[in-house]
Protein backbone atom coordinates (compact mmCIF):
# COMPACT_ATOMS: atom_id res chain seq x y z
CA UNK A 1 0.00 0.00 0.00
CA UNK A 2 1.32 3.37 -0.97
CA UNK A 3 0.60 6.91 0.10
CA UNK A 4 -1.59 7.27 -3.01
CA UNK A 5 -4.04 4.80 -1.44
CA UNK A 6 -6.14 7.50 0.19
CA UNK A 7 -9.85 8.20 0.42
CA UNK A 8 -12.01 11.29 0.80
CA UNK A 9 -14.99 11.63 3.14
CA UNK A 10 -18.09 12.31 1.02
CA UNK A 11 -20.90 14.76 1.77
CA UNK A 12 -22.86 11.74 3.06
CA UNK A 13 -19.96 10.88 5.44
CA UNK A 14 -18.99 7.80 3.44
CA UNK A 15 -15.49 6.59 2.55
CA UNK A 16 -14.64 4.27 -0.34
CA UNK A 17 -11.77 1.92 0.43
CA UNK A 18 -9.26 1.91 -2.44
CA UNK A 19 -9.30 -1.24 -4.60
CA UNK A 20 -5.63 -2.04 -3.89
CA UNK A 21 -6.39 -2.25 -0.17
CA UNK A 22 -9.64 -4.22 -0.61
CA UNK A 23 -7.88 -6.71 -2.85
CA UNK A 24 -4.83 -7.09 -0.60
CA UNK A 25 -7.01 -7.70 2.47
CA UNK A 26 -9.62 -9.78 0.58
CA UNK A 27 -12.46 -7.60 1.86
CA UNK A 28 -15.81 -8.03 0.15
CA UNK A 29 -19.03 -6.03 -0.02
CA UNK A 30 -21.03 -6.42 3.17
CA UNK A 31 -17.95 -6.87 5.38
CA UNK A 32 -18.56 -5.45 8.88
CA UNK A 33 -15.88 -3.29 10.49
CA UNK A 34 -15.19 -1.94 13.97
CA UNK A 35 -13.69 1.51 14.44
CA UNK A 36 -11.09 1.56 17.23
CA UNK A 37 -9.77 4.96 18.40
CA UNK A 38 -5.95 5.02 18.35
CA UNK A 39 -4.29 8.28 19.36
CA UNK A 40 -5.23 10.92 16.80
CA UNK A 41 -6.32 8.28 14.29
CA UNK A 42 -8.70 5.36 13.94
CA UNK A 43 -8.11 1.66 13.28
CA UNK A 44 -10.48 -0.05 10.88
CA UNK A 45 -10.77 -3.67 12.02
CA UNK A 46 -12.82 -6.32 10.19
CA UNK A 47 -15.27 -8.16 12.46
CA UNK A 48 -15.19 -11.91 11.78
CA UNK A 49 -18.43 -13.76 11.12
CA UNK A 50 -19.54 -16.20 13.82
CA UNK A 51 -19.05 -19.18 11.52
CA UNK A 52 -15.42 -18.14 11.01
CA UNK A 53 -14.87 -18.43 14.78
CA UNK A 54 -16.26 -21.97 15.06
CA UNK A 55 -13.69 -24.30 16.59
CA UNK A 56 -11.34 -21.47 17.56
CA UNK A 57 -10.93 -22.72 21.14
CA UNK A 58 -11.18 -26.43 20.38
CA UNK A 59 -8.86 -28.40 22.65
CA UNK A 60 -8.41 -25.52 25.10
CA UNK A 61 -7.98 -26.63 28.69
CA UNK A 62 -10.24 -24.68 31.07
CA UNK A 63 -8.68 -26.11 34.24
CA UNK A 64 -6.79 -23.70 36.47
CA UNK A 65 -8.23 -20.78 34.56
CA UNK A 66 -7.74 -17.52 36.45
CA UNK A 67 -10.38 -14.91 36.11
CA UNK A 68 -9.94 -11.20 36.85
CA UNK A 69 -11.74 -11.52 40.21
CA UNK A 70 -9.14 -13.87 41.73
CA UNK A 71 -6.10 -11.74 40.90
CA UNK A 72 -4.23 -9.84 43.58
Amino acid sequence: MALKDTAKLSAKFQISIPKAIRTARRWEAGQVFAFVPKGEGMLLVPVPALEDLAGLARGANGEDYRDRTDRV
